[in-house]
């Protein structure tokens, strides 16, 4: 069955592929047109806050997944699909999660900027660290011999090139930028949306055949995920608006960014495909329903 799964092939051409670089790039110079430099200012007031969301995103998530993984056994494929979504960045749509949310908008937007630099680096080296010391998974990557200097030069190129244009753009242009940023934030995150329904749909008889397989894995990886976002933020006593933030930050990766990896590294693996797929479909679906049980909360619930 391992085989089987692996030699699935996900309906994904190189025109699929372009489409979703374009679509990455516009979502993060979208989201780069709402960050202000007083937000790293005011950020900058309460490092610990920035301190607890990098480590929970690029060290604690990464460990907690490679112990999953451990415990579970899952196919070598799956295990390392599971590590890459790890290894990514906090999504994008975690923005607009932690404003319905009502956690700290800013902080959620300075994250996502210094994940965004991070993960350039930080992507690749966790996946090849986790991974290697993974036997089953280490033996994928042998296989592939993945650059870990190109695979940081793509994630440069999809993520940090149009954060920077766009916080450029907003410096410079800011009457124009704050007209433009609600297009592009509903207009990029829309793009993408229809994106994901079309792959979706060109591969509905695909999904509904090995759901079975990566079902169990993503929600309990991704409940693990908001745990240890939940769980690290109250540790660090961080209040109810910021550890919604880390919460919300950690739970949502950038599953689009590991699909794109996949394609241009694995050859699209289709054990690695099809639980990153489905990763970037329910953290969306629990994101969504945490982000309104909070929005909904009182805010002396203690939620």
């Amino acid at each position: 069955m391992e085989s089987t799964l692996d030699q699935v092939h996900i309906n994904f051409d190189a025109a699929s592929l372009h489409t979703l670089n374009i679509a990455l790039a516009l979502v993060m110079f979208g989201i780069a047109l709402e960050i202000k430099w007083s937000d790293f200012r005011q950020i900058s007031q309460k490092p610990q806050w920035v301190l607890v969301g990098v480590l929970s995103q690029f060290l604690v998530l990464p460990a907690i997944t490679f112990v999953l993984v451990w415990a579970v056994k899952p196919m070598p494929g799956l295990a390392l699909g599971m590590m890459l979504v790890a290894a990514c960045p906090g999504g994008n749509v975690s923005n607009f999660m932690t404003h319905l949310a009502r956690g700290n908008s800013a902080l959620s937007v300075t994250l996502t900027a210094i994940a965004t630099m991070c993960a350039v680096f930080m992507t690749p080296l966790n996946l090849r660290f986790w991974a290697g010391m993974y036997p089953p998974a280490a033996e994928i990557l042998e296989k592939v011999a993945i650059d870990p200097l190109e695979m940081a030069r793509l994630v440069a190129l999809l993520l940090a090139v149009p954060l920077i244009f766009g916080m450029l753009f907003n410096h410079w242009f800011p009457a124009l930028s704050k007209r433009l940023s609600s297009f592009f934030k509903i207009g990029s995150l829309l793009f993408f949306a229809v994106l994901v329904v079309l792959a979706l749909a060109k591969n509905w008889g695909i999904f509904l055949e090995y759901i079975h397989y990566v079902l169990f894995l993503v929600l309990l990886h991704n409940a693990l995920a908001f745990g240890n976002g939940y769980g690290l933020a109250r540790l660090f006593g961080l209040k109810r608006k910021e550890t919604k933030t880390i919460t919300l930050e950690t739970g949502i990766q950038n599953s689009g960014l590991g699909l794109l990896l996949i394609f241009l590294f694995f050859d699209g693996l289709g054990s690695m495909a099809l639980i990153t797929a489905f990763w970037g479909i329910w953290h969306l679906i629990s994101g969504t329903g945490l982000a309104l049980l909070w929005s909904r909360a009182k805010e002396d619930s203690g939620l």
